[in-house]
């Protein structure tokens, strides 16, 4: 099957053969540099008021640890799984102000029954949503390690040398 970066228009999927479309996605996401190309497979299925989508990614990244500042590859791999409901923009919702209430069941992803579908950028949303909040190189990282300085405590950088001798002028209570 060839990829396809296409967008999927959401009313042509109702002719579908199980009102079903796989998409097979083979590409590099400029804003997720990666070192291999993302390949996965999206499969998009019409369920009258909601599209199920599920699909599966992976990819190797580069990644900077956390501790020790150090580059390492970790393979990204996603398999997920999400009801997108199909309605109407709101024409109400131009209306709100910028703060307004929002209900837990407003908290869903929406688009309009005759819209498009992005596989590519869902794809994208999905491995961007798995990448490791704490990025840890391996669990026995020790982190940067600190070197102990020959510098002596009372060795004062010279560019504070001049607030040092003002500090010796001041009485002993306050120079603390």
């Amino acid at each position: 099957m060839k990829p396809s970066t296409e967008a999927v228009y959401i009313p042509n999927l109702l002719q579908a053969p199980a009102k079903t479309k796989a998409i097979d996605i083979e590409t590099y996401y400029p804003e997720l540099e990666t070192l291999t190309p993302v390949r996965g497979e999206v499969t998009v299925t019409h369920q009258g008021n909601y599209l199920e989508v599920q699909g599966r990614g992976e990819a190797i990244i580069t990644l900077t640890c956390h501790r020790c500042l150090q580059n390492y590859n970790h393979r990204l791999l996603v398999a997920p799984k999400e009801l997108i409901w199909l309605q109407d923009p709101d024409v109400e919702a131009e209306n709100y102000s910028l703060e307004r209430e929002v209900a837990v069941e407003d908290l869903v992803e929406t688009l309009p029954p005759d819209g498009y579908f992005s596989p590519q950028g869902w794809l994208y949303e999905q491995l961007c949503l798995a990448l490791p909040q704490q990025q840890i190189c391996s669990a026995d990282c020790q982190g940067i390690s600190l070197k102990q300085s020959n510098a002596k405590a009372s060795d004062v950088d010279r560019r504070w040398a001049a607030l040092a001798q003002l500090k010796v002028h001041l009485p002993e209570d306050t120079a603390q």
